[in-house]
């Protein structure tokens, strides 16, 4: 599950998600990978409300690219009274590159938008040294983020 969800998601991250499941105007969530070095903190990561935000206070870690989440869901839970989004696990095949620090999952009203245009909505502790193996990024079988009474 998400270590922190932005704060320009809260209350919406499920809308987001649905609105991706169901591919509404080419929309999708998009896996990103931050750089260990340089990396913003928590506080600033989660205050970020774009991808570009995100990337003036991180920097992407490129090579290993950025990813399409599949089998994205949005379920709302009437018996726990939750709401959640879900996706598969995230797999980037040989992967090379810089140390890895964070996770971000964004979403993408098109598909195909600007950075200034994605929403960032969870960001995951991702600490990984590539080494030219496969590198997943499990998501958790509590989904990527749940919504529910405090």
């Amino acid at each position: 599950m998400a270590d922190l969800v932005n704060n320009i998601s809260k209350g919406r991250f499920v809308h987001y998600g649905a609105t991706a499941q169901a591919g509404t105007g080419g929309a999708k969530l998009v896996a990103v990978v931050l750089a260990a070095a340089g990396l913003g903190t928590d506080d600033q990561l989660q205050d970020a409300a774009t991808l570009t935000a995100v990337l003036a206070v991180a920097t992407e870690q490129t090579t290993m690219g950025r990813k399409t989440l599949s089998g994205v869901t949005a379920a709302v839970n009437n018996t726990a009274n939750t709401a959640s989004i879900d996706a598969a696990d995230v797999t980037w095949t040989a992967a090379g590159g810089a140390a890895t620090g964070k996770l971000v999952i964004c979403f993408d009203p098109t598909g195909s938008s600007a950075d200034g245009a994605l929403v960032p909505l969870t960001v995951h502790d991702f600490a990984v040294t590539p080494d030219g193996t496969d590198i997943t990024a499990q998501i958790s079988v509590d989904g990527l983020a749940v919504a529910q009474n405090a």
